[in-house]
């Protein structure tokens, strides 16, 4: 077996992941990051959406925490506090300024949520945006097209702008027609296309016509992957009005480009990503339950590998993500690691709801922790995002503000113990 030897290894590769890891490293640590797949960047819009209802829309992030932390003391930005998440989303926003994508960068704040137009035309509010997102914000909408592609069947302009009306928007459907090979019929496929400067020409010259004498164009999330703040700006130009990107169903182009900011930052720093790293074993001082961690085994290509350090952060995901499971006896057991649980249904209560949108009792499992959020089943283990327990991300719209927040904190809980330069 090989071994691999660091400060802190990160189990997970998702937000709350790469931005412990990434934080970890810039102040001086060494990190690695260990994960089977890329995490949920890929799947999701590419905001960050700190606190969307509570239980009504929230239009300031900031006061709606402040009654949240009030109310819910279990829950995560109790635990992390306001100051923190304001923080994380300054150094957030910094990081990604200052990135692998150049020119690329997110807008807004904890002040003030934007409403955004998802692919079905509901507005959904988010805190910190891309910058080709912004001109979606319902706040400022005048009159706008929505622009379809036929090749691309997972959006449709007629249901988005439909939708949008019935918000109150003067919203209008437009639709391009292309003849694309099948391999270019997706969101992923049209951002690479983007990406080329002559393809973009042709494309925009085609949609030009269909859009005079709008406000703005809505597009689907597909302005490039390699640039796409140049892409976004060139077709603004072309176009001759304000251009935003509205999410499309995944493969996410702006989850993925998210994902490439934080590792670009993470390696700049000396860190490391290991994809296809899935953990499927560990070892505990003195093989005892509750010990320290002493390392990690993942299932890696040609050997396993031995990811051996002083401390780690846990941050598989949840319920959803199946790092947290339901065995044939109805008992709920975290899987990577096998620490206790918090949140869960007392004896004989039930699991689930019947109603789909119901407040189902299992929704807000996680892994037990302390202040701190230091896992009680292993004192060198601290948990970030949805491993963490007390939140319905969902519901409340709160997951990406959560993963960035938790993990935000639990590098600054670290690398004051391992000597590192960031403060808690």
């Amino acid at each position: 077996m090989r071994r691999r030897r660091y400060d802190v290894v990160v189990i997970g590769a998702g937000t709350a992941g790469l931005v412990a890891a990434t934080r970890l490293a810039q102040a001086g640590a060494g990190v690695c990051v260990v994960a089977r797949g890329f995490g949920s960047t890929h799947l999701a819009a590419g905001t960050i959406d700190v606190l969307g209802y509570a239980p009504e829309r929230v239009e300031r992030p900031l006061d709606g925490l402040s009654r949240l932390i009030a109310a819910q003391p279990e829950h995560p930005y109790s635990r992390i506090g306001s100051g923190a998440v304001s923080a994380a989303l300054e150094w957030f926003a910094t990081t990604v300024a200052s990135g692998v994508l150049p020119g690329y960068t997110y807008v807004g704040g904890i002040e003030r949520n934007l409403l955004l137009p998802t692919a079905l035309g509901v507005l959904k509010p988010s805190a910190l945006v891309p910058a080709s997102f912004a001109a979606g914000d319902a706040h400022a909408l005048r009159r706008v097209a929505v622009a379809g592609i036929t090749a691309l069947r997972d959006f449709h302009a007629g249901l988005c702008a439909e939708n949008l009306r019935a918000a109150g928007l003067d919203a209008h459907p437009v639709t391009l027609a292309l003849e694309l090979d099948r391999a270019d019929t997706g969101t992923l496929g049209l951002a690479r296309r983007l990406d080329d400067a002559q393809w973009r020409a042709g494309f925009c010259a085609r949609l030009a016509p269909l859009v005079g004498g709008f406000d703005q164009v809505g597009l689907p999330a597909i302005l490039g992957l390699r640039e796409p703040h140049a892409v976004w700006r060139d077709c603004e130009q072309r176009l001759g009005c304000a251009v935003f990107e509205i999410p499309a169903l995944p493969p996410s182009v702006p989850g993925m480009r998210l994902f490439e900011l934080l590792a670009g930052a993470l390696r700049a720093a000396g860190g490391t990503v290991a994809i296809g790293a899935g953990v499927v074993g560990h070892r505990r001082d003195g093989g005892r339950a509750g010990g320290r961690v002493l390392s990690v085994q993942a299932d890696t290509a040609g050997s396993p590998t031995s990811y051996e350090a002083d401390a780690f952060v846990l941050a598989s995901g949840g319920v959803h993500s199946g790092a947290i499971a339901l065995d044939s006896h109805w008992q709920a057991h975290e899987l990577v690691l096998g620490l206790p649980l918090a949140g869960l249904p007392g004896p004989g209560e039930p699991r689930f709801a019947p109603g789909y949108f119901d407040e189902q009792p299992f929704a807000r499992v996680g892994v037990a922790v302390d202040e701190r959020l230091r896992a009680l089943g292993a004192s060198n283990v601290v948990v970030a995002g949805a491993s963490l327990p007390g939140a319905v991300p969902w519901r409340e719209g709160s997951g990406e503000g959560i993963a960035l927040a938790s993990g935000y904190h639990a590098a600054a809980v670290l690398a004051a113990e391992l000597g590192a330069g960031v403060a808690a």
